[in-house]
């Protein structure tokens, strides 16, 4: 993790970061502690979230952990009054918890088409609505981690489609409907980002790594930090007049598929 920010830019700030065990979540996390908000993180194994909060508080920085199950909106509930107990007003949530596979849509049980849209659209309600209460008003800051998959249709994920559409819109109504109030919504949507687990499943060698990045404007994969950095921006005082946005942080994968020399001019 690189430290290019103002350590004391969320100073005084309290964060709650859901789905944070591990991945971008937990990078996140990391960067709203290592910028001087103190941070609470849950996710669904306990062992897991108290692992997680150990990274925060092994650099020095205020965390705490809770085991939560983001479909349980009594439990979510709970956890944001713990936060609110120990630290205080809140004043940045990051709802990120996510479920995916990639599956026919034929091939699909019921019951897993509504495991991904539970986890990932249910569980995005729960943590929003939960925090309303507990929030700095004005002043808050709300982000949801989304996917391309909201506006652009993919074989074999109908279900992360239909659940990250339904979390842009979430995103765009809370932005109209709690902007009074002077809270922020928004959402980052990152593109292929090559240090985490789910890359390592999509490209497990070289030639699917260098095709893959060939289809990127940018012709790379994105990293932790640069979704951190994203978050990290929208929750600081940077982003007060940004709300309803839908960032993008994909190397300029949502326009579509860039392979070939986009410098080599066609002859007429």
């Amino acid at each position: 993790m690189t430290d290019t920010f103002n350590p004391d830019l969320l100073a005084g700030k309290v964060a709650f970061v859901a789905g944070a065990s591990s991945g971008i979540n937990l990078r996140v996390a990391q960067r709203y502690a290592a910028a001087g908000a103190k941070v609470m993180v849950i996710s669904r194994s306990e062992d897991k979230i108290a692992a997680a909060a150990r990274t925060i508080t092994d650099a020095g920085h205020d965390a705490i952990g809770m085991a939560c199950d983001v479909r349980d909106y009594a439990k979510v509930v709970e956890a944001f009054a713990h936060c609110r107990d120990q630290f205080g007003e809140i004043d940045i949530v990051l709802s990120g918890a996510a479920g995916n596979f990639l599956a026919p849509a034929i091939g699909m049980s019921a019951n897993a088409f509504k495991t991904v849209i539970d986890i990932d659209l249910l569980g995005t309600f729960n943590v929003l609505h939960a925090s309303f209460q507990h929030l700095r008003k004005p002043g808050a800051s709300l982000v949801s981690i989304t996917a391309g998959q909201a506006v652009r249709p993919m074989m074999y994920q109908v279900h992360a489609c239909a659940a990250k559409a339904g979390v842009n819109q979430i995103t765009k109504c809370l932005a109209m409907e709690w902007g009074p109030a002077g809270i922020r919504v928004n959402a980052v949507s990152p593109g292929p980002i090559g240090d985490t687990e789910g890359m390592a499943r999509l490209a497990p060698n070289d030639d699917y790594a260098k095709a893959s990045k060939a289809r990127i404007p940018l012709r790379d994969w994105g990293t932790k930090d640069d979704i951190g950095d994203a978050c990290l921006w929208l929750a600081s005082d940077a982003a007060r007049y940004v709300s309803g946005a839908i960032i993008n942080v994909d190397g300029g994968s949502e326009l579509g598929d860039a392979g070939g020399d986009a410098l080599t001019v066609p002859e007429r």
